[in-house]
């Protein structure tokens, strides 16, 4: 029997129940009152307003991020500035000392290691290749010594980026990444000497390209000054910390002894020069001479923190290298924390996308040639390679700019900062500005032959693979990145300008053999990964050198016992046992018959008699 609704009801046949029957149900689609309604909605718009708020609060923290990430960056562009700074207070007189010396420079393999030396020293290439402008200008350096003095300050200026990869140790993917990434201005730059510095002694090949352009092209007129893009920025905080007289260093260079007595530490901020000219009368002589006697007057005193400080040149200089280094570090785990939360799943897909990407094809092959004209650009602007190169370095490590785009924006970055010495060549006095033009564009022509050789052939991109071998030794063996920096940066070019003081057949017999090795070495390698069946049986793999020169792990041994016995002596002072670092890696040493496998090798000789060996278990600490 049919079940009657209101008027406002729907009948169901429910027929399926009973054959004959047909039971038929009706079910009210009119609105519901509100007494039974409000409850539920009430409780779905709470739902949904909590929800709406977590959306918005998310949102307001992702804005805010926005700000602080752009003021992390504005202080670690800073403290790279203070750093350079401190550098040249702690040294920069003493590159001045080595500019000097015309006739260690004359020699083409001590004046490429002086410009290393000296822009380690200064921390900045655009400085010392200002200051060999300004030696040419003057007539106290030529051409020709002047252009391995350039490409030596090339390979100095990478160490920056370097010092900033170091600051990702904790992680030892992202530190592989990102030492890979700062390892490949490093590569380039040696490379690029290798080949360029036989051709230009042999040749003269990059003096006759530049002295080719300086003539064709007309010159601008002299009195130019380098533009201050960046530094109109980081001056107001900057200027508050430390300012530098810089022409002392200039000075040195020029052979000005009066500047040997002179503070590097600016004190008065405004100052005019005026010559007047005078009668002098001299003792026991007859007669007056006139003479011009240079005064100078000072009108505003300099503001910053060091300007009436008793302290000398190396202290102030110390002083600051450890606070912008402690700055640095701090921004720059900062800065990676916060790229890591905004640069995280849908977004850092998105954007290692864009970066990343290629054009479509035929174009894909300009991606890298654009990317090379933004390196430039950004680097005019900031005005210096390292501050780019440093701030792409944490990029790289999070894998947000993978180590193909990284390439070809630090070739860009190379180009860019040679316009800083292009731009002081113009303010040359006008009888020597063809000499210091030509060594600005030295430095140009350096760095685009460079790219000739290294970028536009894939097959010849040695660089990526050099430092991405690099970057896997650094992941392994921590320590390995610290011996890099000293090797590179100091005791190889040490030797080297040591072995070129003691003449050039010292130089050819210790250097020709050590060439060769290398060669045949990198040779047998790759014949070993494509064509091992070329190769004698012997020669397919290194197994018959003994282990300690085929593999960095008996070094890492060694290394690691140190750091243990540091521990063990350390924590004996404290009276219990300290924890071992855990990031030392795992060796293993095969000692007086037992295997010891252990994160952090030790002997059987190092553990305490009390301490109980059990037969095939490991032993730790």
């Amino acid at each position: 029997m049919p079940f009657q609704g209101s008027p406002g009801s729907a009948r169901v046949d429910l027929g399926f129940l009973e054959p004959q029957h047909g039971l038929q149900v009706t079910v009210d689609e009119s609105p519901p009152s509100k007494d039974t309604e409000q409850p539920i909605n009430c409780h779905s718009g709470r739902g949904s307003l909590r929800s709406e708020g977590r959306g918005l609060m998310a949102v307001l923290v992702c804005l805010s991020k926005v700000p602080l990430l752009f003021l992390l960056l504005y202080v670690f562009i800073c403290s790279l500035d203070v750093l350079s700074s401190a550098f040249q207070l702690a040294g920069g007189k003493v590159a001045g000392d080595i500019f000097k010396e015309s006739a260690i420079l004359s020699n083409p393999v001590a004046g490429l290691v002086v410009g290393i030396l000296v822009t380690v020293l200064v921390q900045s290439s655009s400085t010392s290749t200002s200051i060999i402008v300004s030696l040419v200008s003057s007539g106290l350096l030529q051409v020709q010594a002047a252009i391995p003095i350039v490409m030596g300050s090339n390979i100095g200026t990478s160490v920056t980026n370097t010092i900033v990869a170091l600051m990702q140790a904790g992680e030892r993917e992202e530190f592989k990444q990102a030492f890979a990434g700062a390892t490949v201005h490093d590569c380039f730059n040696w490379l690029t000497v290798l080949v360029l510095l036989p051709l230009e002694v042999a040749s003269g090949l990059v003096r006759r390209v530049s002295y080719v352009a300086v003539t064709s092209l007309p010159l601008l007129q002299s009195g130019q000054e380098a533009p201050e893009l960046l530094r109109v920025i980081t001056e107001p905080l900057t200027k508050v910390i430390i300012q530098l007289d810089k022409s002392v260093i200039t000075g040195l260079a020029m052979g000005d002894e009066q500047m040997r007595n002179r503070s590097l530490v600016k004190v008065w901020c405004q100052s005019n020069t005026h010559t007047i000219a005078t009668n002098v009368s001299s003792f026991g002589v007859t007669g007056v001479t006139a003479e011009n006697v240079t005064l100078e007057i000072h009108h505003e005193k300099c503001t910053h923190l060091f300007v009436d400080s008793p302290l000398s040149d190396l202290a102030v200089g110390l002083i600051l290298l450890a606070g912008s280094l402690l700055v640095l570090c701090s921004c720059l785990v900062l800065l990676v924390k916060l790229l890591n939360s905004l640069l995280k799943g849908q977004v850092a897909r998105v954007i290692q996308k864009i970066i990343n990407t290629d054009f479509p094809w035929p174009f894909a092959w300009c991606t890298g040639y654009l990317a090379i004209l933004v390196g430039a650009g950004m680097t005019f602007v900031v005005q210096s390679s390292s501050v780019f190169t440093s701030a792409i370095t944490p990029l790289i490590g999070l894998g947000v700019i993978s180590l193909e785009r990284a390439y070809p924006l630090t070739l860009g970055s190379n180009i860019g900062t040679t316009t800083t010495a292009i731009l002081a060549a113009l303010a040359s006095p006008g009888d020597r500005l063809v000499a210091a033009f030509q060594v600005a564009l030295c430095h140009f022509f350096f760095n685009v032959l460079g790219i000739l050789m290294w970028y536009p052939v894939p097959v010849t991109r040695f660089p990526i693979r050099m430092a991405r071998f690099l970057g896997e030794q650094t992941a392994e063996y921590r320590w390995f990145a610290v011996l890099y920096l000293l090797l590179c940066f100091l005791l190889l070019p040490s030797l080297v300008f040591a072995l070129s003081m003691a003449g050039w057949r010292v130089m050819v017999g210790t250097g020709v053999p050590f060439v060769v090795v290398v060669v045949f070495v990198a040779v047998v390698n790759l014949l070993q990964a494509r064509r091992p069946q070329c190769l004698p049986v012997k020669l397919r793999s290194w197994t018959f050198l003994p282990l300690w020169m085929r593999s960095l792990q008996p070094l890492d041994a060694v290394i690691t016992r140190v750091a243990l016995r540091c521990t063990k002596i350390r924590s004996s002072q404290r009276g219990h046992l300290a924890p071992v670092l855990p990031q030392l890696s795992t060796v293993k040493l095969l000692e007086a018959g037992e295997l010891i496998d252990n994160p952090v090798m030790i002997s059987l000789s190092q553990v305490n008699s009390s301490q109980t060996i059990e037969d095939g278990r490991s032993t730790r600490l």
